[in-house]
């Protein structure tokens, strides 16, 4: 059976443009107005207030980790002490690599607190489609495994070896599936983790990564989850956030949206299999999900 939460995450495509060790002494606040990436921190001394814009402050402490898979800005603030009302900190780059707040070198003034920042892109023309269906924010406390795969990221971000960017991409995968499948969602939270956590929705929702070129209906799909068409409807809407035939018609517009660009592909052989009776009313569908036919839009890629 597959597993919906590695398949999304490697049609993201992650790429990490940024991965930094900061260190802070005194009172601080950070501001970032433009990230428009996904975002993590992780804490590996003292304590800080990250507050997400729209969101409740969250208190981090060492062995803390934080991953936000779309964030526009943030503040990032000391707590003890705490930063004075208005006050803003300008970092300092240092030769080191290391980003320094409220002092001039490590080896002077010790730090308070110490942190593994970093931003990832994603790659996909899908990504917008894809994060939707995450959390809009994980928080793990005290896992080992992520400190150590955070810090891999950032060793590999500095460095110029060979193959830097294929073992960045595959860093990431592993790290945001581990921080998401490490994390304990709240009941109140929709999307993919969310069904994939309950024991009904899961069994759709795996059937339909699994064989999206399946006539999947909603009976069929009720009947994986052992619950009536009423029931399951209900149950697949409030918990994944959207209704199962307009999940699956995005999951199989994806796809098709992948295997086009691959190249490797024709029309025909992806219409069977993403679950498409015949290549006209294939061509339907991806016209009015996407805006254009499936030939055009490979001709498109081709010359770009």
């Amino acid at each position: 059976m597959a597993d919906p939460l590695s398949e999304v995450i490697a049609l993201l495509r992650p790429r990490a443009p940024f991965s930094k060790l900061a260190e802070a002494t005194g009172p601080f606040r950070l501001r970032r107005d433009d990230i428009n990436e996904a975002f993590y921190c992780l804490v590996l001394m003292g304590r800080l207030k990250l507050e997400v814009d729209g969101k409740e402050p969250v208190i981090l402490t060492a062995g803390d980790f934080a991953l936000l898979p779309a964030v526009g800005g943030l503040t990032v603030s000391s707590l003890d002490p705490p930063p004075p009302p208005g006050h803003l900190s300008q970092p300092v780059y240092g030769d080191d690599g290391v980003v320094r707040i409220g002092m001039a070198d490590s080896r002077e003034t010790p730090p308070e607190v110490q942190q593994l920042v970093g931003h990832c892109s994603f790659g996909s023309p899908d990504a917008e489609l894809l994060v939707s269906l995450l959390p809009d924010m994980v928080l793990v406390r005290g896992e080992d495994r992520l400190a150590s795969l955070a810090t891999l990221v950032r060793d590999e971000a500095r460095a110029t070896r060979p193959a830097r960017d294929v073992v960045l991409e595959n860093l990431l995968q592993v790290l945001l599936i581990e921080a998401f499948r490490s994390t304990a969602q709240p009941a109140a939270s929709t999307g993919l983790l969310s069904g994939l956590a309950d024991a009904r929705v899961a069994p759709a929702l795996r059937a339909m990564h699994s064989a999206p070129h399946e006539a999947w209906s909603i009976r069929t799909l009720a009947g994986a989850a052992g619950l009536s068409r009423s029931a399951f409807f209900t149950r697949f809407n409030r918990i994944v956030g959207l209704p199962p035939m307009s999940y699956l018609l995005n999951w199989r517009m994806t796809l098709a949206k992948h295997l086009l660009r691959s190249g490797l592909h024709s029309i025909g052989e992806i219409s069977r299999r993403t679950g498409y009776g015949s290549t006209s009313a294939f061509s339907t569908a991806f016209t009015r999900h996407v805006g254009c036919p499936p030939a055009r839009y490979a001709k498109a890629l081709a010359t770009s």
